[in-house]
Formats: structure tokens, C-alpha cells, sequence
């Protein structure tokens, strides 16, 4: 029983990011967060984040995956972080301000880099290597929750500075992809507390 139920569990995970990223689209699409002011944008990012969690610590095809899934998969999750090159350009365009677009920006763009060469290294099987993962999961964590923190400020300080976040593409950050990002360093933090070096 338990051979099927762990073959099923990558097809029940993209089903629910799919759907997830579906209804994320559509809610920005609809243009309904542009609406929503300070805290309700935050606390919608907070609980999504929550439910990641959750899901992935308590519902069984997810866990199942989350426990046996090749690190580098979600490292590569990360690659999705060279958007902040998109936080440059709405800079440029007066359409962001440069508290958030400047560091968080370059700060993405280099977690996604070190991101690319992890995976051009290797798994993590030996101990340099996992000396790497490990730093770079603390970095890429500090960095999103500093992009977390910094937007936060501002839109709590001037909401308009922020609009950008809140209409498509971009309103895919804190209904789709932070929550997302914080949720797979968290499991990459415990799934390479649980590694080691290569015999």
C-alpha cells in the first residue's frame, strides 16, 4: 500500500500547486487585491504561508513528497527568484520604490544565482557541499523575509508605493510565490538537518 500511495504523491502536489496558482491568477486578474489595504494584504501573505506549512507537515501525499522529494527540486524552486530583476525594471519606471526594488531585487538575484550553481555542483552528498546548501538555505531565508519585511513597512507607510505588488504579475508574490519560497526553506532546513556526508 504504501508503494502507491508514495508514487501518487508528486501528481497530488502539482494538482494542488496548479489549482493554487490558478485561483492566484484569477484573484489578480480580478483585481479585487488592489482593493485590499494594509494589514490585509500582510495577513493574507501570513496565512498562505501558514497553510503551506501546514499542509506540507500534515496531510499525508504532501508530506510524502515533502519527506522524499530530491533536495535540488526545491533549490531549483528557487530559480523562480531571478524576478527580482522585474523589481529593477519597476524601479526604473518610478513604480516601485528603492527601499524594496534595489535590495530586494539584487538580493533575489543572487540567491537565484548561488541557487544555479548548487545545482551545477551537486547534491548535497559530501560535506563541503552540504556546507553550501546549508548556508545558502540561511541566506535565501534572510533575504525573503527581509523582501517580507521591507514591503510591509512601506505599504504600511504609503499603501500607493506598493500597488505593483497587488496587480499581476506581481500580485503572484504574496498570493503564490512567497508563501511558497519560506515554505520549502523551512522544509530544506529539516530535510538537510537530516543529511550528511556521502559514506
Amino acid at each position: 500500500m504504501s508503494a502507491p500511495s508514495a508514487a501518487a504523491s508528486p501528481t497530488a502536489v502539482l494538482i494542488g500547486l496548479g489549482l493554487w496558482l490558478v485561483v492566484a491568477v484569477m484573484l489578480g486578474a480580478s483585481g479585487r487585491l488592489q482593493a485590499l489595504q494594509p494589514p490585509l494584504p500582510q495577513l493574507t501573505l501570513l496565512a498562505l504561508t501558514a497553510g503551506a506549512l501546514w499542509t506540507t507537515a500534515r496531510v499525508p501525499a504532501v508530506r510524502a513528497w515533502a519527506l522524499t522529494v530530491d533536495v535540488r527540486t526545491l533549490v531549483a524552486f528557487h530559480l523562480t527568484r531571478f524576478v527580482g530583476s522585474y523589481f529593477l525594471v519597476l524601479y526604473g519606471r518610478g513604480e516601485l520604490p528603492y527601499a524594496f526594488a534595489v535590495p530586494g531585487g539584487w538580493g533575489d538575484i543572487l540567491v537565484a544565482s548561488l541557487a544555479l550553481l548548487l545545482l551545477l555542483s551537486g547534491p548535497p552528498e559530501t560535506a563541503r557541499r552540504l556546507r553550501a546548501y546549508v548556508f545558502w538555505n540561511v541566506l535565501g531565508l534572510l533575504d525573503i523575509l527581509f523582501v517580507v519585511a521591507t514591503a510591509a513597512r512601506l505599504a504600511f507607510a504609503a499603501p500607493a508605493s506598493m500597488e505593483a505588488l497587488l496587480r499581476l504579475p506581481l500580485s503572484l508574490l504574496p498570493t503564490f510565490l512567497v508563501p511558497l519560497i519560506i515554505t520549502s526553506h523551512v522544509l530544506l532546513a529539516m530535510r538537510l538537518a537530516r543529511a550528511g556526508p556521502a559514506r
